[in-house]
């Protein structure tokens, strides 16, 4: 029988080869954007606006999304690999970013429930695999467009501005006194923490670990809904083998503009020149303030 656990140094060659076959069967969807920087509070941020040449047919195609669970069944073209008995890897079908994973669960849950050690080993058994940034959108309201948990992969330099990510100086600029901090420069509310390197499997129990502080440092507690462990509000993680940083979240736009967990590491995605204009004169700082909660100031 097929193993269900991932190999090491098979994860990019599967990427690489699914996306041929899935571009070549028309499974995969590129989103076309033309991108450009911005700088704010101290981040060069990336943003990346659907290009003229992308035409309204795929637009449309693109939004709203189906109200349909596309991972049971999920579409064998886009299947890159098992990652564990619990979890699998599919291409993003809408990709703004190339080589975009989704780390799916087998079995239905909610996006709401609350990650556990089975998420956290998926994930860092892929981390370990490819140069990437995790990140979950835990709710609509904090970007999520399906209803099936899935955690979510993009490979690293996020954007072309000469650093891995847009959020990297502000990380390289904090102190860690504790073990969970806020990172300077941020006017909205969040908590990071570094992770220790180690194997992947003991790096996964210190996420899941650390995730529980960092939920309930920003006050998003757990409430049982049918059983299991859900949130009790919405909230962004991004995650590398090095660190996590958590956000809850007030609202899903600001000024129309939509935010997910990308837009917390430097990375934001606009649909047309109407809604750059309006990240140009709000600020991108400002629109994560606005979708976040603002930062109390220290007494």
């Amino acid at each position: 029988m097929p193993t269900r656990s991932l190999q090491p140094g098979t994860l990019w060659p599967a990427v690489l080869a699914r996306t041929a076959h899935a571009l070549a069967r028309g499974a995969l969807h590129p989103i076309e954007t033309v991108q450009l920087t911005l700088d704010d509070g101290g981040i060069r941020f990336v943003v990346r606006q659907v290009s003229s040449l992308a035409g309204k047919a795929r637009e449309q195609a693109t939004w709203p999304r189906p109200l349909v669970d596309p991972f049971l069944p999920h579409d064998p073209d886009l299947f890159v690999t098992d990652v564990s008995p619990t979890h699998f890897a599919l291409l993003n079908k809408f990709n703004v970013i190339d080589h975009h994973l989704l780390i799916v669960t087998r079995a239905f849950e909610p996006q709401e429930a609350l990650l556990e050690l089975d998420d956290f080993m998926a994930w860092f058994a892929c981390l370990s695999e490819l140069e990437g940034l995790g990140f979950y959108n835990g709710g609509r309201a904090a970007g999520a467009s399906q209803s099936h948990k899935h955690l979510q992969i993009v490979p690293l330099p996020l954007g072309d501005a000469g650093q891995a990510l847009p959020i990297d100086p502000l990380i390289a600029a904090a102190t860690f006194d504790d073990a969970i901090v806020t990172l300077p420069g941020l006017p909205f509310q969040h908590a990071f923490t570094r992770l220790e390197p180690q194997s992947p499997a003991c790096a996964a129990a210190q996420a899941l670990e650390r995730y529980r502080i960092l939920l309930d440092a920003v006050g998003v507690g757990g409430m049982e809904v049918g059983g299991h462990a859900h949130q009790s509000a919405p909230y962004n993680l991004l995650v590398t083998p090095g660190w996590m940083l958590l956000v809850p979240r007030s609202a899903e736009h600001a000024d129309g503009v939509a935010v997910n967990s990308l837009g917390f590491a430097g990375s934001l995605f606009v649909r047309d020149a109407q809604q750059l204009e309006t990240v140009r004169k709000t600020g991108p700082m400002t629109l994560l303030r606005r979708v976040g909660f603002p930062r109390v100031p220290a007494a």
